[in-house]
């Protein structure tokens, strides 16, 4: 009995220890930042240059921008993912500019060479500032397209919540971060531990904007039911894109930006956009 008792209280031990790591940790579990400054003019796209992005909290934040092909045709706010920095994301500037839409792409705070560290109240900082950048370049939230990729998507759809944008463009977007945690730590307290949530699925009804949600049937990172669970929560006009041979990173080659341009187009049909018809 004593033996078991002993071992009783080591794995609770060691069962408290874990979680005390999981929650000392967990943004680094999170966030995968790469913290070296891209170099846009490695991406080769004519027209894009750097800008920089203010903070209310007195950071200076590095955004890559490509005006729209026309003065008065959208602009794409791209909030990326949780790793990497926007370089990562430079080849997407191409399929945008075909569409004839500009891309305000920014960093956030502790990604890409730019000060600070990420947190959900930190990037949502840098996402307002973003939005607020963008309209002090002179478009009207009627020209504003909020594109939220995978992380983003959290970031994206908040913002939408108190700005009436053209549309939200959701690209792998999840539920919350404490359903994502709840799915890879199925013994963990999640709710008591978690400090980053990113509910989107609470306050996605509230956002005032047509929303598309793309997904990739085969993602093993996000799973497609939770783009399912999103689209289903979220307000009229709305539509689901499933790409059925994408995982969570190839939507884009699948056809992603080209599906929004004819979700926008569909909307906004008197506007420009040079988007072909999407696959279904």
């Amino acid at each position: 009995m004593r033996v078991v008792l002993i071992g009783a209280a080591l794995l609770a031990g060691l069962y408290v220890l874990g979680m005390g790591a999981l929650f000392v940790f967990q943004r680094r579990i999170l966030y995968h930042p790469d913290t070296n400054r891209p170099d846009l003019s490695r991406a080769e796209i004519p027209g894009a240059r750097e800008v920089t992005i203010e903070t209310p909290d007195g950071l200076s934040l590095l955004a890559w921008y490509l005006p729209p092909v026309r003065p008065d045709g959208f602009v794409a706010l791209h909030l990326h993912g949780n790793a990497g920095h926007i370089g990562h994301r430079a080849w997407r500037l191409a399929p945008f500019a075909r569409l004839g839409w500009g891309v305000l792409m920014p960093g956030y705070r502790g990604f890409g060479g730019n000060p600070g560290r990420p947190s959900e109240a930190g990037l949502l900082i840098d996402a307002r500032a973003s939005l607020a950048a963008a309209r002090a370049m002179g478009f009207s939230l009627d020209r504003i397209l909020l594109w939220g990729e995978s992380l983003g998507s959290g970031l994206a759809v908040r913002l939408a919540v108190d700005h009436e944008v053209a549309a939200v463009l959701l690209e792998a977007p999840y539920t919350s971060i404490a359903a994502m945690a709840r799915l890879r730590y199925k013994f963990v307290p999640v709710d008591s531990l978690l400090l980053d949530r990113f509910d989107s699925l609470s306050i996605v009804g509230r956002v005032r904007a047509p929303v598309l949600v793309m997904h990739g049937a085969l993602d093993q990172i996000i799973p497609l039911q939770m783009g399912r669970d999103l689209y289903r929560a979220a307000p009229d006009p709305k539509e689901l894109w499933i790409a059925p041979g994408a995982g969570h990173v190839d939507l884009v080659e699948a056809g992603a930006i080209e599906a929004a341009g004819d979700f926008v187009s569909r909307l906004r049909p008197h506007e420009l956009t040079d988007a072909a018809p999407a696959s279904r």
